[in-house]
């Protein structure tokens, strides 16, 4: 199997995988510089760095690199350690570098209105691929959105089954009315999608949600809800949400392991609003 094409096709299916290379060698080991292993995220492999407890090592700390998200060194000196005994003591010394390869970031944004089409330019710009949905064609359409890799002009129920949503996925809900934001709210929060951001006052996110409760959706289900969407920067234009919006979405994807990634900046997190919500 030829890695890097395998690589090529788990970041077209918006997959997560590691790639362990022998970068360094010093002595006598059972493999060879630049000999590489990729590790999938459901933990399957590909390739061989020479097997034994070394490779055992690497695997496990390259699953670490795919949840994190950040690459890391490893040493091994088979000729000092008992761990690595197992027919493996050859007297030299290794080191691997373990790179996360991780899919294009991509933002769905529901609602085609001035606001998405102000973020559909910023998310590209800023390296998401982008598709835009709205039940408009007047809206919907290549002439308002050049850069967006997809457009749909659809009913948003008929879309839902279309897209491939999962961990690297942005949920932006931005359309016309309360009544559409309910709707694709409803749908969003059933997916794995990274992030989920609807625009709209505490208030109004509140009231959308209690109506979704009282359909039997859980209260937990709404704990990756960004909302208002956006880092608080006093923005006012559209221009300006959008910018908002985008460095929002920036500080989940380049921080996963921080408070962005979950309740933290959920509605529910805002102290002067549990009381409505009891």
């Amino acid at each position: 199997m030829d890695l890097l094409e395998e690589v090529v096709r788990l970041r077209r299916e918006g997959r997560k995988c590691a790639l362990a290379t022998i970068v360094e060698v010093n002595g006598s080991i059972p493999s060879y510089e630049s000999a590489k292993i990729l590790v999938r995220d459901d933990g399957t492999m590909a390739g061989t760095i020479g097997g034994g407890c070394v490779e055992a090592d690497v695997w496990a700390a390259a699953r670490e690199a795919i949840e994190t998200e950040r690459p890391r060194r490893m040493n091994f000196n088979l000729g000092q350690d008992a761990a690595y005994d197992n027919g493996l003591i050859c007297g030299g010394q290794l080191e691997v570098y373990i790179e996360p390869l991780l899919p294009q970031p991509r933002a769905f944004i529901f609602g085609a209105g001035h606001i998405s089409k102000s973020l559909c330019q910023v998310a590209s710009l800023a390296g998401f691929s982008t598709a835009v949905i709205d039940d408009r064609e007047s809206f919907a359409n290549r002439e308002r959105f050049p850069l967006a890799d997809e457009v749909h002009a659809e009913a948003y129920e008929e879309v839902f089954p279309k897209l491939t949503v999962n961990s690297s996925s942005y949920l932006i809900i931005v359309t016309r009315g309360h009544r559409d934001d309910m709707r694709v709210l409803r749908w969003a929060v059933t997916t794995s999608a990274r992030y989920i951001a609807m625009i709209g006052s505490k208030r109004k996110t509140i009231a959308v949600v209690r109506e979704l409760e009282k359909e039997g959706l859980p209260r937990a289900a709404f704990d990756r809800l960004f909302a208002p969407m956006g880092l608080d920067i006093g923005a006012i234009t559209p221009e300006e949400i959008a910018i908002a919006v985008a460095a929002e979405m920036i500080a989940v994807r380049r921080n996963p392991e921080s408070e962005w990634r979950g309740v933290a900046k959920s509605v529910f997190a805002h102290e002067e609003l549990k009381a409505l919500l009891k």
